[in-house]
Order: C-alpha cells, then structure tokens, then sequence
C-alpha cells in the first residue's frame, strides 16, 4: 500500500513538474516584452526569447520571404501567364474604347482635362504666328535679289528659247494688222491728221502723191515690206533680247515693291482661319474622326503594347524586387509589430497545439514518476 501510494505521488509530482515546465518554457518565448531589473542587474532570460532575438527574428523572415515567398519565379508563374496577359489585354482595350472613343468627350474636354484652357485659341494664335513669320520670310526672300536670281533656271531657260517665237509672233500680228481693213483705216486716219497738221505743205504733198488712198496703199506696202524684211527680225531680236535683260536685272523690289503686301496678308490670315476652324474642330470626339479608331487599335496596338508592357516588366522585375528591399520592409514591419500582439497572432494560431505540449510534458513527466517510484520501491 505504501509502495502504491508513493508511486502515485510521485507520478503526481512529475506531471505537475512536466507539465508547468513545458507551460513555463511556452510562455518565456513572448515574456517578459521587456528586460527586467533589479539594481542594475538584468534578471536571467528576461526578455522572452522572441522579444530578445526580435532582430535577428526579423531579419531572418525577410530573409525567408525574398528566398522563398516573393521570389522572381513566383511573380513569373503567377503574374506573367499568357491567362494575366489575355486579361490584361482585354483591360486596357476596355478602358481605350470607355475613355478615347467615348461619345461624350470632345477633343476639348481631354485637353481642359490636361490643363489645356482654351485650346481653339491658342491653336488659331499659334498658326496665325507661324503664318505672319513664314509669310514675311517668304516676302524677304521674294524681294531680295533680281527677278534673274530668283526665277528657276528652267523657267529661264524657258522663257529664252521663246523670244524668238515671241518676235515671229509679233511680226505676224503686225503684218495681219497692216493688210487688214482695219490697219488700212488706221494707216488713212494717220496720214490725214499728219497732212493737216502740216498745212499748206499737208495740202501740196496731197495733191503730189494723189490723194491720201494712194498714199495709205503705199504706206501700207512699205509697211509690210519693213516688217518682212530679216533686218526687221534682227532688229526686234535684239530688242527683245535687251529688254529681257533689263529684266532679269531688275530688282524683285522693285518689280514688287507696290505689291499690296498687307492685304495679301490679311486675305491669307482670313482664308487660314476659316479653314483651321479650331472650335468647330475641337468640339468633336476622337470617334468624330476616326469611327474604326478602336477596332484598329483593339487589332494593331493594344495585343503589341501589352505584350511589350509584359516583356518589359518581366525583364526589369529582378531589378524592381531588389530596388524595393522586400527583406529590408519585411524586418522593419516584424521590428515595428508589438510583441503583445505579436503573441496573440501566434497563440491563436497554435493555442490548442501549445496546451497539447503542456499536456504532453505532465504526461511524460507522471510516466519519470512512476518510473522513479518504481525504482525507489525496487532499490529499497
């Protein structure tokens, strides 16, 4: 009986001892949070281990995050899949035909969105300004310089080889003129205005050549004699010839100079105003101009810029992951996360598992009981 009981005690003695200890040891991981003291003397095993080791706990998660959690090939299996890229894809071209192409919004309203106030008039200021200085610089170029300086070589060329077309020309009209009736009139008009302003000389050369008719039949003969005559084309080769260069060497200024610039100037200004018509053409939407606009871009651009945006993304991830020091952030949050709740997050995770282990030291401590009291019993 003594034997029975002493047993018993002891087994009693061990699972209480088991199990305080292993309730002990479960507890001195989180407390004390803080080291205690007496004097200056730092009480043993005070803080808890966690708190104690908090640092290297830290910096051993970031370490456990960046080389098996957040790794390049968990972000490349999960984000960079031919799946994300369809959608992707299919959210941007969403988000391309809800905002471009949408029937709402003018041209107008995405620029006074940007900041943009007032656009149609500074557009119409803007190519008012470029149309004053391209024309004055126009009109500079224009007027500096001879009319030979600034005429094309081919035209010329052009216009020289057409002198003697020119002369040939005149030449025929004025022999035409001559033989016609109305040359003969004008030929008689002449001759008589000419005989009366002279007089009684006017009357006696009259009456020798007899009469004025016989005289405009000579004049008229002679007349197209002269014009006929090669001495008469070189005559007016040469003076062709000499007023055409006279011309080229003339200045452009003055040649133009009282050209009425200024209201070449407004009429331009005027034209290009009404056909900018900037209001007009800012009150319409983007879908206005290019109906099919976000069909052909939901074909050309939108599969081409998401693939590039993935390529580009997936190739410069290393780089961003290591940029943004995830060990670094994940150290920082464990360093700046209380203990006490800390504490709670692990003990209501594992609370049942931690009070099986308290159970499993009293259990294992009542077995080194009873086997001590076995071999009291048996020793004795």
């Amino acid at each position: 009986m003594n034997a029975l009981l002493t047993i018993a005690l002891m087994a009693v003695i061990g699972a209480v001892i088991g199990g305080v200890t292993n309730h002990l040891a479960i507890k001195m991981l989180f407390r004390p949070h803080e080291a205690k003291y007496i004097g200056n003397w730092r009480v043993p095993f005070t803080p808890g281990l966690i708190p104690k080791r908090r640092d290297e706990l830290a910096t051993q998660f970031g370490r456990i995050v960046v080389d098996y959690l957040l790794t390049p090939e968990t972000f490349r299996n999960k984000l960079f899949t031919p799946a994300m890229q369809e959608k992707a894809e299919r959210v941007i071209q969403g988000m391309i035909e809800k905002h471009l192409f949408s029937e709402e919004r003018t041209i107008a309203d995405w620029l006074d969105t940007a900041g943009v106030r007032d656009a149609d008039l500074k557009i119409e200021q803007a190519v008012l300004s470029l149309v004053d200085t391209k024309f004055n610089e126009a009109k500079d170029r224009l007027l500096d310089g001879t009319v030979g300086e600034k005429l094309p070589e081919r035209w010329l060329e052009e216009a020289e080889e057409r002198l003697p077309v020119i002369r040939r020309y005149i030449v025929v009209r004025a022999m035409d003129y001559v033989s016609s009736a109305e040359g003969k009139a004008t030929i008689r008009t002449m001759i008589d205005d000419f005989l009366e302003s002279k007089g009684t000389f006017g009357s006696m050369l009259q009456s020798m050549f007899g009469g004025s008719d016989k005289l405009v039949g000579k004049v008229q003969r002679e007349g197209l004699k002269f014009l006929s005559a090669p001495g008469t084309a070189d005559l007016l080769d040469k003076l062709i010839g000499g007023e055409w260069e006279k011309l080229k060497a003339r200045p452009m200024e003055e040649l133009a100079g009282g050209f009425d610039w200024d209201g070449l100037l407004v009429s331009v200004r005027g034209y290009v105003k009404r056909e900018l018509a900037a209001g007009e053409r800012l009150d319409k939407t983007l879908l206005d101009y290019w109906p099919d606009g976000a069909e052909w871009i939901r074909v050309n651009v939108t599969p081409a810029l998401t693939a590039f945006g993935f390529r580009q993304a997936e190739s410069k991830m290393e780089d961003a992951l290591r940029r943004l020091k995830i060990d670094q952030m994940v150290k920082e949050q464990v360093d700046s996360f209380p203990v006490a709740k800390l504490e709670d997050l692990v003990l209501g995770i594992s609370r049942r598992e931690f009070k099986m282990i308290t159970v499993l030291g009293a259990v294992l401590g009542g077995l080194i009981g009873i086997v001590q009291g076995l071999l009291v019993f048996l020793i004795n």
